[in-house]
This record gives C-alpha cells, sequence and structure tokens, in this order.
C-alpha cells in the first residue's frame, strides 16, 4: 500500500510537506503543491485513517449536537457539517439533544466519550461550562447560539436584525398592531429577535405591547391557545412575527382562514408552496453550518493559529405573499385550515404559486 513517504519521496519533499499539501495548508508554494498533487495521483495515495487516530489519539470523526433533526433548520445545519467533513476524510457521529436543557448535558457527555477530533453543538441550555474540560481536549465550535461560561468559536445569525426586518416590513405594510410569538424566552436567539421586534417598533413610535407577546407554541394546542390569547386582546393584533420556523409550523394551521399579515423567522421545505406563500426571515443554516465545521477543520490542522470567536452572519428578507396592509386583508392558508383535514391541497387542485413575486392584484402584498 502507497505511503505518505512513497508519495514524499516521488515528489522530492518531505513526508510534513505531503501531510501540509493534503491537509490544504496555505502556506505551501503553489509549485511544491503542483508537485506534490501529481505524486498523490500517480500513486493513488489513500490516507490512512488508523494511521491518523494512532498518530492524534483521536478518531477522524466530527459530533454534531442539534436540538432536533425534524426541525428544517436544523437538518440543514447538519447536512452542512456533513459535507464539509467528507471533503476533510472525516466521519460524522449526530445526535439530537432535544429541547429540555436539562438533557443537553448528559447527551452532550455520551457523544463527547466516543473520542471524537471535534464537535459542532446547537445548544440549548443556558450554561454551557460543563464542556471546559473538553474543550481543551479538542474544538468545538457553537452554532446558531453562543455558548455560556465558555469561551469558545461560534457563529450565529443576526438574530437582532431579523427581528428588526420582519417587524420592520409590517410597519410598512401599515400594521400598528403586531404581535410576536417566539419559543423559550431564556434563548439567546428568541431574546434577540424580540429585541429586534421592540426596536422596529420604537423605530415606528410605536410603543411595546407585553399583552401581544407570547412563547411556547410549539404544537398545533399550544398554537391554539396562543392565538387565542392574542385575539382577546383589547386591541387583537392585524399582523404577526413567528420567532422561529418551529413555531411557524405550529402556528400555520391555527392561523388558517385568518386575516393576519405573517413573517416567519426561518425558512423551511414548502413554506413557498403555501398558500399564500410565507415572507421569512431567512437564516441561511447552510451557511452557519459550513463555517462551523470549517473552523474545527482549521483548528485540527493549526491548533496553535488564533481564530475570531464570535462570527455572526447576515439574514435577509425574502418577500412572497404573506403580508398586506390592515385595509387590503386576505385570507391566511385556507387549505391548511383544520377544517379541511389534511392541511395539504386537495385532489386535482393545483398548489398555489411560491416564490418573491408579488401579487398582480395587490402590488403592497409581498
Amino acid at each position: 500500500m502507497t505511503t505518505m513517504r512513497d508519495v514524499a519521496a516521488r515528489a522530492g519533499v518531505s513526508a510534513k510537506t505531503v501531510s501540509r499539501v493534503f491537509n490544504d495548508d496555505p502556506h505551501v508554494l503553489p509549485e511544491t503543491r503542483a508537485r506534490v498533487g501529481d505524486a498523490l495521483r500517480e500513486l493513488g495515495y489513500v490516507p490512512n485513517s488508523v494511521a491518523r487516530t494512532f498518530r492524534t489519539g483521536r478518531p477522524p470523526a466530527l459530533g454534531v449536537a442539534v436540538p432536533d433533526l425534524a426541525d428544517p433548520f436544523f437538518a440543514v445545519l447538519a447536512k452542512a457539517v456533513e459535507d464539509v467533513a467528507v471533503r476533510a476524510d472525516l466521519a460524522v457521529v449526530v445526535s439530537s439533544t432535544g429541547y429540555d436543557a436539562r438533557r443537553e448535558a448528559g447527551a452532550l457527555e455520551s457523544l463527547l466519550r466516543r473520542s471524537l477530533s471535534g464537535l459542532v453543538v446547537a445548544p440549548t441550555s443556558s450554561d454551557q461550562a460543563h464542556l471546559g474540560t473538553w474543550a481543551t481536549r479538542l474544538p468545538i465550535v457553537f452554532v446558531d447560539r453562543p455558548p455560556r461560561g465558555l469561551t469558545a468559536d461560534a457563529f450565529t445569525g443576526d438574530d437582532h436584525e431579523g427581528g428588526r426586518l420582519a417587524t420592520a416590513h409590517l410597519v410598512a405594510h401599515g400594521h400598528r398592531d403586531i404581535a410576536f410569538v417566539g419559543d423559550d424566552p431564556a434563548m439567546t436567539t428568541t431574546g434577540e429577535r424580540l429585541a429586534g421586534h421592540r426596536s422596529a417598533l420604537a423605530d415606528a413610535g410605536l410603543p411595546p405591547r407585553d399583552e401581544l407577546v407570547a412563547f411556547g407554541a410549539d404544537d398545533r394546542e399550544s398554537a391554539r391557545r396562543v392565538v387565542a390569547r392574542l385575539r382577546s386582546a383589547a386591541s387583537p393584533p392585524t399582523a404577526l412575527v413567528s420567532g422561529d420556523a418551529r413555531t411557524t409550523m405550529a402556528l400555520v394551521p391555527v392561523l388558517a382562514g385568518s386575516s393576519w399579515a405573517v413573517v416567519g423567522f426561518g425558512d423551511f421545505p414548502m413554506a413557498h408552496m403555501l398558500s399564500p406563500a410565507l415572507t421569512v426571515v431567512d437564516q441561511d443554516p447552510a451557511t452557519l453550518g459550513r463555517l462551523a465545521a470549517e473552523r474545527v477543520v482549521e483548528r485540527l490542522g493549526a491548533p496553535d493559529r488564533r481564530f475570531r470567536r464570535r462570527t455572526i452572519v447576515p439574514v435577509r428578507l425574502v418577500e412572497r405573499r404573506s403580508c398586506w396592509s390592515p385595509a387590503d386583508a386576505s385570507t391566511l392558508f385556507p387549505s391548511s385550515s383544520p377544517e379541511s383535514g389534511t392541511g395539504v391541497w386537495g385532489a386535482g387542485s393545483a398548489a398555489p404559486a411560491g416564490g418573491g413575486t408579488r401579487s398582480p392584484t395587490s402590488l403592497r402584498r409581498s
């Protein structure tokens, strides 16, 4: 079997230089990289993962811990991590930690006992200090939410700006009574998005209304209770910002048939196929996952190098058709109404148009 020393001899370099080329070290001269690349191809060199394990003391495996792989956001994020790991010749071990913060520490400890090379984690608890010892042994990179009680790399979306964009979009359509429905308020993502929502209200000269803020709509029954409470307000909302994709998916069947304008935080499969297509703030989970995994690989290749600890990835508003002015209200998600049974379009009916095209009959819709 071809070894790294064989490749080094063919290219006229050291085995260390071959390793640097194979791991895409940017400091290798282009002519040296080309010569080693030719030798790698000519000899058909394949890295020995077992040898790497003995050399580093860790198997070539990258752990990914997210709350729920059924959540479209985390599914896309995990797939992006896997894509980077494959290119780096790392296996991937995926774990769902759940939304119960009390489970997180045990789930992560169980995953880390597999002697991983690195870990990408989307935390749910309010304290990650228990990972301090592990962080001295391997790269741990946080994604979606920054760590608390621990200094570590983190890649997050611009949650505050996303909440501001969503609410400002509704204000621009003439709404003054705008509800916010989010996940657990103890989560930094929810708190930042709510702060952005309130910032947009303040910019428009509108007072914050605590009675139009609600949390915990994570299934149809809890969503039904939240919407009923909002509708019972002295001045009910005419529009709503949903704080995350999981909440939005719980709200869709409950809001069916209503006339509220809606912006969801986080895109998800079929959001553009709803009737009307849902306007969302896109967090770009693929970019978050890719950056987090690349950071693990970078730290494995250069453990002494200094990196920026916190990176905030921009978000963007994807305008579709679920927003309108109060005077030009339409009907939300008629095919998702509980009365219609399935929440999908009936046999023989055409799916409504999605995408970012504005309605030809109402240029104010988006």
